[in-house]
C-alpha cells in the first residue's frame, strides 16, 4: 500500500470512529435548515405532515429515465489510481457487505406522493460517504458543491426505509450498527428494521415500501438469508403472507412519518413506524436475533431516553412516535395512551 492510500486510509479510520462527533459538526454547517422533530435530521418543506400516513395511502410514481444529478461520482480526495470513493472504498476498507445493488432514486417528494427513478446503490456511497470522508480530514470542497443537502437535483438522493417497530405496550426493537460490518452509520444506534430501498428483481414492479420493508424484517430481526433466489416470488413466501395478513387483520399497523436527510453522509430517510400488538409481535418474532449480519439487536421502551450515540433517523422516527402516540395507539408506561 502506498503513502496515498495509506493516508485516505487513516483518514476512513477518523470517519469509523467519529460518526456522532462528525454528525453533530456538520449539523452545525446548515444552521437555517427545517429540523425532524428537534433532532438533527433535515427536511424539505412539507416533508413531514401533520399526522401519521398509512403506508396505504403513499402513491410511489416512477420515472424510468430522470434527468441526471449536478453531482454524481466526485474525485476529490481519492488516492491516485481510484475513479470513485466506492472503488476506494472496495479496494482499501470494504465493509462485509458492500454491493451495487440496483437501487431507487428519490426525485421528487409532496407527501403522500413520492417520484422515484432508478439508481445504484454506489451512485450514494460516491457522494454521500466521500463528503462525509472529507469533513473527517477537514476538507470541504464536494460539501460546497452539492449544496442544500434537500435539493434532491444536486444528487443521487437513494432512500433508506427506517422503520421504527414498536409494540401496543411501548417496546420497541433497537439496533447497533457495527462499524466493522457496514459502510453507513457504524458504531451508532438505530431503530429497526432499516435498509435501501431497492428491487428484488423487476424495478417497476417492486415499487412498493411494504414488499420491500417485509425482507428487511426477515433478515434484520430474523436472521434469515437475503440472497432469495431466481424463482422467489414475494407474494407466495409464507412470511410475507404471515405478515401481510396480520396487517389486513389490523394487528400490525403501518405508518408513513415523513422524509429526512442527515447532514454528514446527505442519507436519505423514510422514516416509518410499524405498531404490532404485543400478541402479533410475539407471534412473528418471538425469535428475535440478538446479533446479525449489521450488529447487535436489542429491545427497550418509547418512554426511555434514546441510545446515545444514534443515528438522526432513528431519534427523528423515535421522537415522531412520541408525538403522536396516540394515533399511533402507543400505551404509555404511566397509564393511558396520551
Amino acid at each position: 500500500m502506498n503513502p496515498d492510500e495509506e493516508r485516505w486510509r487513516a483518514e476512513r479510520a477518523l470517519l469509523h470512529t467519529g460518526r456522532d462527533r462528525l454528525g453533530r459538526l456538520a449539523s452545525g454547517l446548515y444552521p437555517a435548515h427545517p429540523r425532524v422533530a428537534g433532532t438533527r435530521l433535515m427536511c424539505g418543506p412539507e416533508w413531514i405532515p401533520d399526522a401519521p400516513v398509512p403506508l396505504e395511502d403513499v402513491r410511489l410514481e416512477w420515472d424510468p429515465a430522470p434527468v441526471p444529478p449536478a453531482v454524481a461520482a466526485p474525485s476529490d480526495g481519492l488516492p491516485d489510481g481510484y475513479g470513485t470513493y466506492a472503488e476506494a472504498m472496495a479496494a482499501l476498507a470494504p465493509p462485509r457487505i458492500f454491493d451495487d445493488r440496483p437501487s431507487y432514486r428519490l426525485l421528487a417528494a409532496a407527501p403522500p406522493v413520492l417520484r422515484f427513478g432508478p439508481g445504484r446503490y454506489f451512485e450514494g456511497v460516491n457522494v454521500g460517504e466521500a463528503a462525509a470522508h472529507e469533513l473527517a480530514a477537514g476538507r470541504d470542497g464536494l460539501r460546497e458543491r452539492v449544496g442544500d443537502p434537500c435539493d434532491l437535483r444536486r444528487r443521487t438522493a437513494l432512500c433508506a426505509i427506517t422503520t421504527l417497530t414498536v409494540t401496543t405496550s411501548g417496546s420497541y426493537v433497537l439496533h447497533w450498527r457495527d462499524p466493522a460490518k457496514v459502510a453507513h452509520a457504524g458504531g451508532l444506534h438505530q431503530v429497526m428494521p432499516v435498509g435501501v430501498f431497492q428491487p428484488l428483481k423487476d424495478e417497476r414492479e417492486d415499487l412498493d415500501l411494504w414488499r420491500c420493508m417485509v425482507r428487511e424484517y426477515a433478515e434484520e430481526l430474523l436472521g434469515m438469508d437475503e440472497d432469495y433466489g431466481d424463482d422467489f416470488v414475494q407474494q407466495e413466501w409464507p412470511f410475507h403472507q404471515a405478515m401481510t395478513r396480520a396487517r389486513n387483520e389490523r394487528r400490525i399497523r403501518a405508518h408513513f412519518l415523513g422524509l429526512g436527510v442527515d447532514p454528514l453522509t446527505f442519507a436519505l430517510d423514510v422514516l416509518t413506524a410499524v405498531v404490532m400488538d404485543d400478541e402479533a409481535f410475539t407471534e412473528l418474532f418471538g425469535g428475535l436475533v440478538t446479533v446479525n449480519d449489521e450488529g447487535r439487536v436489542s429491545t427497550a421502551h418509547l418512554d426511555a431516553p434514546d441510545p446515545e450515540p444514534i443515528q438522526p433517523a432513528g431519534a427523528a422516527a423515535l421522537a415522531l412516535a412520541r408525538r403522536h402516540r396516540t394515533a399511533l395507539g402507543v400505551r404509555s408506561r404511566r397509564g393511558p395512551t396520551g
